[in-house]
């Protein structure tokens, strides 16, 4: 059941949710419009983009991108200069931006959702064991670079 607790299903699951509140109940609510559309185009595309950023820090440390595995290097570089998490960033941007796409109103309340999901299940967890692995490191990267964006 391990495999179920990923964020990559939590965002998969959300789409779905919110695909399915577009097509079957949009209860007459719209923001259709050209710029919901650039700016949802943006928000995917920004979220893609950071994800693989990241990626590519994970793969120049040689180090696991699987949540939930005690860490073997503490990543600062790249975009992990600007944000603690950037994968987790992209994922709500992404879902924010399919929301729009999507036109799926009443599922704009799946955002703060996922984010509080993410955070309690994954962030927070996640700095825990990088806290403890790499103590006064960790401890100044974090005074340097925000958690979220």
């Amino acid at each position: 059941m391990k495999w179920l607790d990923l964020p990559p299903i939590w965002l998969a699951a959300f789409a779905a949710l919110s695909y399915a509140q577009a097509k079957w109940f949009p209860f007459g609510l719209s923001l259709a419009h050209p710029v919901t559309m650039l700016i949802s185009g943006l928000l995917v595309g920004g979220g893609i983009v950071l994800v693989l950023l990241a990626v590519m820090e994970f793969k120049r440390y040689r180090t696991s991108i699987m949540p939930h595995q005690v860490p073997t290097q503490l990543i600062q570089t790249g975009i992990f200069k600007r944000s603690r998490n950037p994968i987790y960033l992209a994922d709500v941007l992404i879902l924010t931006g399919l929301v729009l796409w999507w036109d799926a109103v009443l599922s704009l309340a799946l955002v703060p959702a996922l984010f509080w999901i993410l955070e309690t299940r994954f962030v927070i967890p996640e700095e825990d064991r990088l806290r403890r692995s790499f103590r006064a490191d960790f401890a100044r990267y974090a005074q340097k670079t925000r958690r979220w964006v």
